[in-house]
């Protein structure tokens, strides 16, 4: 790698550290402070993908039903969110902290050998499902998924499929296709990207080092959905989704290509029952508002709601199940 772009890798990897390690000191700072009082919701990733998205959305009906006093949120992103999941470690006993999590954070933790894993956290709850999408240039050759499975299994090498980190569920999807069409996985060429935005820009550049195709959750297309810069070719969804114009892998014939990207929020480990009771319920109210209700309809989310222990017994049987799926497409 050239020394230039080693001294920038340096940097952004600097200034997340030190962004971290800010946030650490002052959640710590604000320790006794009631969560009624002022939360903060970790998005274990960089701004403008679907954990940020999630955390955004929470504030804002937090917010307006008058639920919380201050809520921030705060970005602290890398290793498919593993590096805020170390974070929240750090702020065991810490009742004021919530961090959002979901399926990509199980392929992390399974990927990475994290000596952590979200057991060792404080379970909250389960609160919605979202989709992925597998999306091209609104210029490019594939009209149709068909199109593009059939120029990838001709040259696997010549196709990178872009989407968010090694080893979570946009690359677990990219591999479930490939073995869905007798492609061999080892032959994907898989380019990982910090966030929907970095996957954005990638996917309308025509830049080397650049992808052509993307995989992730359809909020991370949106934008450019409308404005007609990308097309979907298909959605990972057991129906179509309301408004988006392209087919379910069942309707394609590809059934096998069945992962959900769940969402929800954990507590750092060791707060007291009290405390976990009323973040309980601070989520609860949260979801009952109207600007939630708006908010699943606009991203096309499906609510799932699972709370406490049940939520807990929930990610661990999804933790072995996720392991299992990464050793069964070899990206373990």
């Amino acid at each position: 790698m050239p020394r230039r772009q080693v001294t920038a890798a340096l940097g952004i990897v600097l200034v997340a550290a030190l962004a971290a390690t800010a946030f650490v000191d002052a959640a710590r700072s604000g320790q006794g402070q009631a969560a009624r009082s002022n939360l903060t919701l970790i998005a274990p990733a960089a701004a403008g993908g679907g954990w940020d998205l999630v955390a955004r959305e929470a504030q804002q009906a937090m917010r307006t039903g008058n639920i919380v006093n201050t809520v921030q949120v705060v970005n602290i992103p890398g290793a498919g969110g593993t590096i805020g999941l170390n974070q929240l470690a750090g702020l065991s006993g810490e009742g004021t902290t919530m961090m959002i999590t979901g399926t990509v954070m199980l392929g992390g933790i399974s990927q990475s050998n994290s000596p952590l894993s979200l057991q060792d956290t404080t379970p909250i709850a389960r609160i919605a499902e979202d989709f992925e999408v597998i999306a091209v240039p609104a210029d490019s050759p594939y009209r149709t998924l068909e199109d593009l499975l059939v120029a990838w299994k001709a040259n696997p090498a010549g196709l990178p499929i872009g989407g968010g980190s090694a080893g979570g569920i946009d690359h677990m999807v990219a591999a479930q296709m490939a073995q869905a069409r007798g492609i061999p996985v080892e032959q994907l060429v898989y380019t990982p990207h910090p966030g929907g935005g970095e996957l954005t820009l990638s996917l309308l550049s025509t830049a080397a080092g650049t992808v052509g195709v993307g995989i992730s959750g359809y909020n991370d297309f949106r934008d450019l959905v409308e404005a007609g810069q990308l097309r979907v070719l298909a959605v990972v969804a057991p129906e179509r989704l309301e408004g988006v114009d392209a087919p379910t892998m069942d309707e394609l014939g590809l059934g096998s290509v069945d992962l959900v990207n769940w969402r929800g929020v954990v507590a750092p480990a060791g707060i007291e029952p009290a405390e976990r009771a009323e973040l309980e319920q601070i989520v609860r109210e949260m979801v009952g508002t109207e600007s939630w209700d708006e908010s699943v309809d606009r991203n096309r989310w499906v609510r799932s709601e699972i709370y406490g222990d049940g939520f807990g017994d929930f990610l661990g049987t999804e933790q072995t199940r996720i392991d299992e799926l990464l050793k069964e497409l070899e990206l373990a």
